[in-house]
């Protein structure tokens, strides 16, 4: 995803081949303000379904962690654009703070276990994804104690489908599905069939999906509408909305486990 850095392409070139051929620390500091703007793209996006206690400002603080270590660690000359290569990194350095603070009560880690395990036991039984009738009639509650479980976990937790298509680099690292594409010129056929295969994997388990958890996913994921905008869509609240995202993203991480 291209983000607007308010920097030329000219300048921005001339800063990497400055901070990477000759350590120049000024252009790695001009580096960091220009995609500072990525930084906040992902907390905003990323903070958009989190408790209130949790501070924009702390999310940007870990977020700017990230983006650092992704200057520092970019190699030009793979043929990747680094605004693919940082975006990981932000989200995951945030992510990571946000885990190692524990702030999720166990009871929704929990439940989310109870909901993932009954929805994969109910897909296996019926060959199809289930309805919310019978997801709750599995977990022996109604559909609007259900619903209240699901917003509670996505307003609890960072599920998010960025997660589903992360791999392990050379160095240990979680890096993008698409970090992993070389260009053109210096392509790696074994990587290319690894990474087709588990893009192929995504797609069929998006597929899988009922409709409406299949728009959420178009439309939040690489349309880029916000849960609101997203409501006004489909014509439900905001809330719904999350819900039905939270369940999409449940259904993916079962079906690619099970893969």
């Amino acid at each position: 995803m291209a983000m607007e850095t308010g920097v030329k392409e000219v300048e921005l070139r001339e800063l990497w081949r400055r901070y990477k051929e000759q350590g120049d620390g000024a252009a790695r500091e001009r580096l960091v303000v220009a995609y500072s703007p990525m930084v906040k793209f992902v907390a905003g996006r990323l903070g958009a379904g989190l408790p209130s206690h949790v501070e924009d400002a702390d999310l940007i603080s870990y977020g700017l962690v990230g983006l650092i270590g992704a200057i520092e660690r970019f190699e030009p000359e793979r043929g990747i654009k680094f605004e693919t290569f940082a975006m990981t990194r932000i989200r995951g350095s945030i992510i990571d703070e946000l885990r190692s603070l524990d702030w999720v009560p166990r009871s929704v880690r929990s439940r989310a276990r109870e909901i993932e395990q009954a929805q994969a036991k109910l897909e296996h039984q019926l060959q199809r994804a289930p309805t919310e009738a019978e997801l709750a009639a599995k977990l022996g509650m109604t559909e609007s104690e259900l619903q209240s479980a699901l917003l509670e976990i996505a307003n609890s937790s960072v599920y998010a489908l960025d997660e589903l298509w992360t791999v392990s680099d050379s160095s240990g690292d979680q890096v993008s599905l698409l970090d992993t594409i070389a260009d053109d010129g210096a392509s790696d056929p074994q990587e290319a069939l690894a990474s087709n295969e588990v893009k192929d994997r995504l797609t069929e388990a998006i597929g899988s999906l009922p409709e409406r958890e299949q728009l959420v996913v178009a439309l939040y994921y690489y349309e880029n509408l916000t849960l609101r905008e997203i409501g006004e869509v489909l014509g439900v609240t905001e809330s719904r909305v999350s819900q039905l995202h939270t369940k999409a993203v449940m259904r993916l991480k079962s079906h690619l486990q099970q893969a």
